[in-house]
């Protein structure tokens, strides 16, 4: 099992920053790629941005040139900078990772983080 736990949310100014953090942690497992997703409330959970271990990034129109993911294999953790957040960015944000471990394929979420624009 993959357990993910994610940090970094919280209230900001529209035109504002935040900077979202996701650290994986388990037994002998390898990631093919991490991601974040967003669900606003009553909305399906979408995606935001993916990385794979190579580096290849994937992003939704909405947020390209406003948002970037990355990551440090080393920590097996991904990092969402997210810039000139705008009023319609309030959502909650999962961190995902896919991978396999011991062989097995695996698919995890985080908890979710709590992102708030407001003035």
């Amino acid at each position: 099992q993959v357990q993910l736990v994610e940090s970094g949310g919280g209230l900001v100014q529209p035109g504002g920053s935040l900077r979202l953090s996701c650290a994986a942690s388990g037994s002998i497992f390898v990631i093919n790629a991490m991601g974040w997703y967003r669900q606003a409330p009553g909305k399906q959970r979408e995606l935001v941005a993916t990385i794979t271990g190579g580096g290849s990034t994937n992003y939704a129109d909405s947020v390209k040139a406003r948002f970037t993911i990355s990551r440090e294999n080393a920590k097996n953790t991904v990092y969402l900078q997210m810039d000139s957040l705008r009023p319609g960015d309030p959502t909650v944000y999962y961190c995902n990772a896919v991978g396999f471990v011991l062989g097995m394929p695996y698919n995890s979420w985080g908890q979710g983080t709590q992102v708030t624009v407001s003035s």
